[in-house]
């Protein structure tokens, strides 16, 4: 594994993102509409006292986690404009390994996630979520984690992907079941068996589970919390690593085969 090389990619992701200054407006965007839109919309709707807290509190861990996602698997697109346009086949032919073009490209999308989910916390206040600094650094562990594993599936299937409306058409297949099949809106203690299969096969469930104990285990008893949270951090934690493990070994299959 070439460091060097890992680093150089990292940061034409990270130079690439910064200069894509409407990428990053709406990015934070999408968020605001979600809390704004469906968090009021569905707060007047359902009773927020079967949660044991107030529905927009419990939205919120969800929303952060959708960002996390959302973020990594546009961040992956790169990989597909590089094939269209070239830049790729450079980089190929460049005494470098896959799995250095892999870990370039995922912790570059890992870095910017995960940053940018971090910025989200500002608006814990507007829903009158007020938490301690000191949980700061396990909540950005976990968007790390999840952007790590989100970006593991977004270059598996950016690999496969000859076109970038095909990455386009897949990405959008994919995101808005993985976020409904999350736990973002409801609790999936008392879902279908259909539906906690299809969830424990969903990382970014691992990523709401874990972000949601941590913000509003200051916020509402340990008997209430128990009722919405499925897994201790340290087990969502464990998940996520697997996942990620599993996805970027993948990826790096995919790139030598199809590259």
């Amino acid at each position: 594994m070439n460091f060097s090389a890992i680093y150089i990619i990292w940061e034409r992701e990270i130079i690439r993102y910064w200069r894509d200054k409407i990428r990053i407006v709406t990015t934070f965007i999408q968020p605001l509409m979600f809390l704004a839109i469906f968090g009021t919309g569905l707060r007047s709707t359902l009773a927020s006292s079967s949660l044991g807290i107030d529905f927009l509190k419990f939205m919120f861990p969800g929303i952060i986690a959708m960002n996390v996602m959302g973020v990594a698997f546009f961040s992956t697109i790169s990989t597909v404009w590089d094939r269209e346009f070239g830049f790729l086949k450079e980089i190929l032919v460049a005494p470098v390994s896959r799995i250095s073009i892999v870990f370039g490209k995922s912790l570059g999308a890992t870095a910017i996630a995960a940053t940018q989910a971090l910025l989200l916390l500002i608006l814990a206040p507007l829903i009158g979520l007020s938490f301690p600094l000191s949980i700061v650094p396990e909540l950005f562990l976990f968007m790390l984690l999840l952007a790590f594993t989100i970006s593991g599936l977004g270059l598996l299937i950016a690999s496969l992907m000859k076109s970038l409306e095909s990455f386009g058409l897949l990405m959008q297949l994919l995101v808005f079941p993985m976020f409904f099949l999350s736990g973002a809106f409801f609790p999936l203690q008392n879902v279908p068996g259909w539906m906690k299969i299809l969830s424990a096969v969903n990382p970014l469930s691992y990523g709401v589970d874990a972000l949601r104990e941590i913000i509003l285990r200051t916020q509402i008893a340990p008997g209430e919390i128990a009722k919405i949270i499925l897994r201790s951090p340290v087990e969502n934690a464990g998940y996520l690593v697997l996942f990620s493990i599993i996805l970027i070994f993948a990826a790096v299959v995919a790139f030598n085969r199809q590259n």
